[in-house]
């Protein structure tokens, strides 16, 4: 007679087990030796999987993430690292990575916090109505795209435009602190709340950090911080603010 579990591993794949029913008195024959109905035997390879643990039969095969390299001998080897990564659970849901793009000598870095939807398509960040947005502030004080790096605090984009998570976020760590230290720019601008928090290690709000003058920690590069592009889309009112910090940058970087 099967047991518990081997009958709900069969239901679970459809096939129906019998059992025998429990004859009470008055289904009792008047005469004759009780008839014993025998269980249909289960085959070998079935039998196999039942005896399996579940983790057994439904365990898949582990990715295997190799870790990110701390160091790099080119801005090359640095691209082909960052478009080759697998270190966490963004690089697999995303269409493609978004190293960044721009001057690499450029005196302003300028450091977002993650690819959107159309980033993720062509593969370069700021190319939306954030984009757009971006580079008229820039005209707005003489700077061209094209002057500037532009990139992101993960290269990849998180699902459905979420916020990067700690870990993923310290997963890139390396590759935008080895970006840094080859563009040695003048000036970074941080561009955003999540990418403030994890330049600067703070997780005071946007609106008292863009009051305050900083450094990258570590360094001597100063640091400013404005609202994010997407934000002063949403709110009209802020870009009277984001104007004055356009200004200052624009002092730090003579």
């Amino acid at each position: 007679m099967l047991t518990d579990r081997q009958q709900h591993c069969l239901k679970g794949i459809g096939i129906q087990s019998w059992s025998e029913r429990t004859s009470t008195l008055d289904d009792r024959p008047a005469t004759g030796p009780a008839v014993e109905i025998a269980s249909e035997p289960v085959p070998q390879a079935l039998e196999n999987a039942i005896d399996s643990s579940p983790q057994e039969v439904l365990a898949e095969n582990p990715v295997t993430r190799a870790p990110v390299p701390t160091s790099f001998d080119s801005w090359d080897s640095l691209i082909d690292s960052i478009h080759g990564c697998n270190a966490c659970e963004l690089a697999h849901n995303c269409t493609q990575k978004v190293p960044g793009v721009g001057d690499q000598q450029a005196d302003l870095l300028i450091v977002g916090e993650g690819p959107g939807h159309e980033e993720d398509m062509r593969g370069e960040p700021f190319v939306g109505r954030s984009g757009q947005l971006l580079d008229r502030m820039l005209a707005a004080i003489d700077i061209s795209r094209e002057q500037v790096y532009i990139t992101n605090i993960v290269k990849c984009r998180p699902p459905n435009n979420r916020d990067p998570k700690q870990d993923e976020a310290q997963q890139c760590r390396a590759y935008l602190e080895a970006q840094i230290e080859q563009i040695a720019p003048k000036v970074i601008l941080s561009v955003g709340r999540v990418s403030a928090h994890n330049l600067l290690g703070s997780n005071q709000p946007v609106g008292k950090l863009i009051q305050q003058m900083h450094k990258l920690p570590g360094t001597e590069i100063p640091l400013k911080v404005t609202y994010h592009p997407a934000y002063l889309l949403r709110n009209p009112s802020a870009k009277a603010i984001a104007w004055k910090d356009l200004k200052l940058l624009h002092q730090m970087l003579r």
